[in-house]
């Protein structure tokens, strides 16, 4: 079984400039000479990890890792304005030019999975390949699970916690209630809902292992992660409804990975299901024991196995 890959320090660190106010963390470490690889990290309110720079055969790839927008060490922290789907991919455009890359194998988890597909799907002539995790399509369908009749049949108790915190029970619209709780002059109200939600995401990313927590230390950067996460729920992703699955079409010609967990209960089975369906020409890796996240080892094998394989077919066919 394949694990990660030695911790290692990046070489090349900048802040991307933007025409607005952000700024975006982007660093490169592995081999300067090696096949560019960019990760993406889920969220949309994470950020990247050291860790992340794992995944990766140091001495076979120039490993690129950015924060996005407002996230991790980005600047300003936590900013949603001109925060979008369309401007994330403009920034990728942008860190692909300046560090003159021609083509670059593209990897991402859950959110980060969703815009991998979108930024190929915008600029296939730039993806060499396509590795993602945890398949998640940023339909409605996959926000309902999330929030609203799916993975609470699951987590009734977890559930019931959020939808308590609330003060008064919900309509429908359960993210116009938590979007209006996180912006309320109330400070312990919002912090309860807050402590409430992030119960509630943690157990459902990390299932059976994750034992919640009755209070949790509820900070400013807390605050402005939930806060992002919810705004681009609310604005469904910046995308139009099932806008992956429909252009899938322009990808068939791109050599690409598929890797998810039918214990995933954050973003479940059927999406990768739907993908592949979309992707036939694609590898297909169901895992019968990881969940969500991507540090279980059985998905650490998986990744690891992916990544090595298109970098020796990159190598065999340079040499053909």
């Amino acid at each position: 079984m394949k694990t990660l890959y030695p911790e290692l320090q990046p070489y090349h660190t900048f802040f991307l400039p933007t025409d607005t106010a952000h700024q975006v963390y982007v660093e490169e470490s592995g081999n300067p000479n090696g096949f560019p690889v960019i990760f993406l990290h889920g969220g949309p309110c994470s950020g990247t990890k050291p860790d992340h720079r794992r995944f990766f055969n140091p001495q076979q790839y120039r490993i690129i890792l950015f924060d996005q927008r407002g996230c991790g060490q980005s600047k300003p922290f936590g900013l949603c304005e001109n925060n979008t789907t369309p401007a994330l991919i403009a920034d990728m455009e942008r860190i692909r030019c300046q560090l003159n890359i021609t083509q670059w194998l593209v990897f991402g988890g859950s959110w980060g999975g969703a815009l991998a597909l979108l930024y190929a799907q915008q600029h296939p002539q730039y993806v060499a390949g396509l590795i993602i995790r945890a398949v998640f399509l940023a339909r409605q369908d996959d926000l309902n699970w999330y929030i609203k009749d799916g993975a609470k049949r699951i987590f009734p108790e977890a559930w019931q916690t959020l939808i308590s915190s609330l003060k008064q029970s919900p309509t429908d619209d359960l993210l116009a209630h938590l979007l209006a709780a996180i912006e309320s002059t109330d400070i312990a109200f919002r912090d309860i809902v807050l402590s409430a939600w992030l119960n509630w995401s943690a157990q459902v990313a990390l299932g059976v292992n994750y034992q919640a927590k009755s209070t949790l230390a509820i900070t400013e950067n807390t605050l402005h992660q939930v806060r992002m996460e919810l705004h681009y729920a609310k604005h469904s992703y910046f995308i139009t409804e099932n806008q992956i699955l429909a252009n899938c079409p322009v990808l068939q010609e791109i050599p690409t990975h598929i890797i998810h967990s039918r214990l995933d209960l954050l973003c479940p089975l059927e999406a990768g299901y739907r993908l592949h369906q979309a992707l036939p020409n694609a590898k297909f890796c169901i895992l019968d024991h990881a969940g969500h996240i991507a540090q279980h080892e059985e998905m650490i094998d998986a990744l690891v196995t992916a990544t090595d394989l298109f970098a020796h077919q990159r190598h065999v066919n340079h040499h053909l």
